[in-house]
């Protein structure tokens, strides 16, 4: 069933986006995930990464990402069961670097330099917004829409003032801009720049190599002045089985941004408290 206006193969993968950003972006998930990016490990071994959680909130959370087809737990004797990511699992691993890449080059920059996790965990609850994706792909089809036409797609039953509480939260995370009361709403250079989060996350939600990323119908081109029909894209449940070969990096449609931090520099600000930083002027807030 539809739940925007947006023609069907769109809203599915509206859908299918939302539903994956809802997967990963519960507090600590992305923590796990990362600590099981090697061969698979004990329960005692995965506390002993992540000190700050308890064993009451790790298993949990270990058995909902099982759930959710991310990690797989493999039970060698009474004694020994181990934990590892799926296949599926490790195919997220590069979406989370393009989130890691956009947060470096688009997000407010504290005086202190936060870690890579923090970093996506940041990006991920700026996307997580009530009706955040659904308003992100509009503006970028339509490339400046009105607030009431912005509604009538993205909330079709409501009421169409109902569009300015997520469209105000999005101004004010700086992924949205408009010139004034009256004036259409767009993307501003931040909101603009998820084209690859949103690819990579739309290829690996249907199931698809990430380096068909650039092919997106949407995010992946350039030209955004007007909406197109999907052509040949079209809806794909949301747990389809994943190519056997590893997925080859996704093609950039913009200049190379290069990530600084590498899988073994992810835990290097895991242990300590976080900080609340003075944030700089300027960039997407957090």
């Amino acid at each position: 069933m539809a739940t925007t206006g947006l023609p069907p193969a769109v809203d599915a993968d509206v859908a299918r986006v939302t539903e994956a950003l809802h997967m990963i972006t519960p507090r600590w998930n992305v923590r796990i995930l990362l600590a099981l990016n090697e061969p698979p490990q004990r329960y005692t071994q995965i506390a002993n990464k992540l000190p700050y959680l308890h064993s009451g909130q790790l298993h949990p959370k270990i058995r909902s990402l099982c759930d959710a087809g991310l990690i797989e737990r493999t039970e060698h004797s009474a004694h020994h069961v181990t934990y590892g990511l799926t296949q599926r699992g490790r195919q997220l691993l590069p979406v989370l670097g393009a989130i890691a890449a956009w947060a470096e080059e688009h997000l407010e920059q504290p005086e202190q330099s936060l870690s890579a996790i923090e970093q996506i965990e940041d990006s991920l609850t700026l996307l997580t917004r009530r009706q955040a994706p659904a308003i992100l792909w509009v503006l970028k089809a339509r490339h400046e829409v009105s607030a009431r036409a912005l509604a009538r797609i993205v909330i079709p039953d409501g009421y169409w003032t109902s569009i300015y509480p997520p469209l105000r939260q999005l101004m004010d995370d700086g992924l949205v801009v408009t010139a004034g009361k009256g004036q259409p709403y767009r993307l501003s250079p931040g909101g603009d720049g998820l084209g690859h989060v949103f690819g990579a996350l739309s290829m690996w939600a249907a199931g698809r190599p990430m380096d068909h990323a650039a092919r997106h119908p949407l995010w992946g081109r350039l030209d955004r002045r007007a909406m197109t029909a999907p052509g040949t894209w079209v809806s794909h449940p949301s747990r389809l089985p994943v190519p056997s070969a590893r997925p080859a990096p996704a093609v950039q449609t913009q200049p190379a941004h290069r990530p600084a931090w590498q899988n073994g520099d992810l835990f290097s600000h895991a242990t300590a408290p976080r900080p609340i930083p003075a944030l700089l002027a300027g960039g997407v807030r957090r």
